[in-house]
């Protein structure tokens, strides 16, 4: 059977298993943990996952046929429930789990009953994720955690984290690494809210005091912490930069609607000539993330999600930058700035809380500056940072 052969069947066997999700499940007359269940059990859920996790084994880029079909007909999109878990969370146990751990925690991740957060950055270790200094310590068959972490999206709702912790101060400080799944309702796990400038507080800071963890909530080996996390950080850039949303939708259609609504004498040539051209970006990068997910092959994304965060990210802020400015002295009025804690990450209610948000997305998943020196070194094969404590033992590496 020829490549092109292969594709065709795969192609019609996803589509004869959307045919019977949709017959069974209408999505407008079952509730949303049915239709996720129903969508997971079918394989339906990241079609390139095993058989019997919520995949077929099949090209990732057949999900795309999946997602078009089943939302056309109103199905939930389980990214908007648990973006943590489903975008990053999600592939990486999928890759580094046990298969007890993917039977366990896959399903309930997919269909949202079950929340999931990243426990990565540190106060003192954000952009240089290696230098981590929360420490497990092994006691028999359970290892005991100390630290705090920060910026922790949904921590406040989330069942499980994807924590990595230093395991070994002795070796460099990326082979001394060591990721688990962790309890997020322990009684040793305190989670307390980071207001941000919108008044929301959808970040927190989480603190471990002799947090114990069972040794088979390990993600791969003592040490393999460093690669478990690239490819949570992977997904993560995709899953932020990578989406690929209908032309003229996403941010840029909340400039359009506001420019369509303007006064005509705020329509000045040099306003349009700037509308204009942020449209061009968005649909540049709208074409540029089909073309990278189209060459995607399966297992781990490469450096394109780099691009894409790096690019959406500054994108982001100059709509909302230029959405702003249309609106004038409107812009100034904010509306209640009473602190809640959401449960969801990244709406934008109105265009001032998606200016102020706006803000973040060149922070979370990787600064733009990290972006900048992977796609320096990954992809422009340019020399790479001069790195002191690249053959230093962690333990001997000056910190704050």
């Amino acid at each position: 059977m020829t490549l092109t052969e292969t594709l065709n069947a795969e192609e019609q066997q996803v589509s004869s298993l959307v045919d019977e999700l949709l017959s069974e499940f209408p999505p407008k007359e079952t509730d949303v943990v049915t239709f996720l269940g129903a969508q997971f059990d079918k394989g339906l859920a990241w079609v390139n996952f095993p058989v019997g996790h919520g995949g077929l084994g099949l090209n990732p880029k057949l999900q795309k046929l999946v997602n078009e079909r089943i939302y056309a007909q109103g199905a939930p999109n389980p990214m908007y429930r648990n973006p943590i878990g489903h975008g990053m969370c999600g592939p990486t146990v999928a890759v580094w789990g046990s298969e007890e751990q993917k039977s366990r925690y896959l399903r309930p991740l997919f269909t949202g009953e079950e929340i999931w957060c990243q426990l990565f950055s540190e106060p003192g270790s954000g952009s240089d994720f290696a230098g981590l200094s929360s420490k497990g310590v092994k006691d028999g068959d359970e290892w005991v955690i100390n630290g705090q972490k920060v910026w922790t999206t949904l921590a406040h709702l989330s069942r499980w984290g994807l924590l990595v912790v230093r395991t070994n101060p002795e070796a460099v400080k990326h082979a001394g690494l060591t990721a688990f799944v962790v309890d997020m309702h322990d009684s040793t796990v305190q989670t307390l809210p980071l207001r941000q400038m919108t008044g929301e507080a959808e970040f927190n800071e989480v603190f471990f005091t002799d947090t114990r963890i069972a040794e088979k909530e390990m993600l791969g080996q003592p040490g393999d912490g460093w690669r478990v996390s690239l490819t949570t950080l992977m997904n993560e850039r995709q899953s932020i930069g990578g989406s690929i949303p209908q032309r003229g939708s996403g941010t840029i259609a909340n400039l359009m609607k506001e420019w369509a609504d303007a006064p005509e004498w705020k329509k000045d040539s040099a306003t349009r000539d700037e509308v204009m051209k942020l449209w061009i970006r968005a649909e540049l990068l709208r074409l540029t993330n089909i073309r990278a997910n189209n060459n995607r092959k399966m297992g781990d994304p490469g450096p394109e999600g780099s691009i894409s965060k790096m690019a959406g990210a500054n994108l982001n802020k100059d709509i909302y930058e230029c959405l702003v400015n249309l609106m004038g002295a409107d812009a100034l009025l904010y509306g209640s700035y009473a602190m809640v804690r959401p449960e969801h990450a990244m709406e934008y209610a109105t265009p001032q809380k998606a200016f102020l948000r706006s803000r973040a997305n060149s922070i979370e998943g990787g600064t733009t500056e990290v972006m900048l020196n992977i796609l320096g070194e990954r992809v422009l094969g340019l020399p790479g940072d001069v790195r002191v404590d690249r053959e230093v033992p962690w333990s001997q590496v000056p910190r704050n």
